[in-house]
């Protein structure tokens, strides 16, 4: 904290590791030092995490993502107390523009109808393909807050109440082009850079990433962002074992 800290914001689960922040600590922090608290809960949902509950002033949504589900719209959503949202209101929408359209809010209020049964499918399947990569001698590590294994395990334990969400990452024991043939020979898993989508998504981060440095050194060497969608969990982890057989290894 600095002398002129006003507002302090957090992602988490953060993208692309996945890694997890104390909402909870992080407010008690921000309060008594006299900041507010603002977080990106996209990765989330609200189906697994209200920060706001945990002590968060603002809670960030992508709209695009899992609320709207099905990758055809964009909208975003602010959510705290009045006097925050009203200020959102009179100085953001005003000055900058920030309202969503009516065709587009249409299909995120569409879509968030289904957003519990949704995020059930997609926590329970992104938690078996982890467990899957896990037993892999070619995977160099898997990170998903819902493995034991994974360093913020329990912090996620404490603040996510219904799951761990569909988004995990993992790197291949190769280099920068065996981690690209992995990919092409996918399937069923889409090579795309989206998130929260009814299909599953992967995207390669590669070593010449501008933000390698701040993601710890088990993400060095390229690794994958993934997305699970809603197809069976046994279609994704038989889609990963195909491309491994057929991917071209160093």
């Amino acid at each position: 904290m600095k002398t002129n800290t006003r507002l302090i914001h957090v992602e988490t689960p953060s993208n692309p590791t996945v890694k997890i922040s104390d909402i909870a600590a992080i407010s008690e922090i921000a309060h008594a030092n006299g900041a507010l608290l603002s977080v990106d809960n996209t990765f989330a949902s609200p189906y697994n995490q209200r920060p706001y509950e945990l002590g968060a002033d603002l809670t960030i949504e992508s709209l695009t993502k899992y609320i709207n589900g099905h990758g055809d719209a964009m909208g975003g959503a602010a959510l705290g107390k009045k006097e925050l949202i009203d200020q959102i209101r009179s100085q953001a929408m005003v000055n900058l523009g920030g309202a969503i359209s009516p065709f587009n809010a249409w299909l995120i209020m569409r879509g968030a109808v289904t957003l519990p049964l949704r995020m059930r499918q997609h926590n329970e399947s992104a938690q078996k393909v982890a467990a899957f990569l896990q037993t892999l001698p070619q995977v160099r590590f898997v990170a998903y807050p819902g493995l034991y294994g994974h360093k913020n395990h329990e912090t996620a334990q404490r603040q996510m109440q219904n799951g761990f969400g569909g988004v995990l990452a993992f790197g291949l024991n190769t280099d920068h082009d065996g981690h690209n043939s992995f990919v092409s020979k996918l399937r069923v898993i889409t090579n795309a850079v989206s998130l929260g989508h009814d299909e599953s998504l992967i995207v390669f981060l590669g070593e010449n990433d501008e933000r390698q440095y701040l993601y710890g050194d088990e993400f060095r060497g390229g690794f994958f962002r993934v997305s699970i969608g809603l197809e069976d969990a046994e279609d994704l982890i038989s889609d990963i074992k195909n491309a491994l057989l057929a991917y071209k290894t160093v």
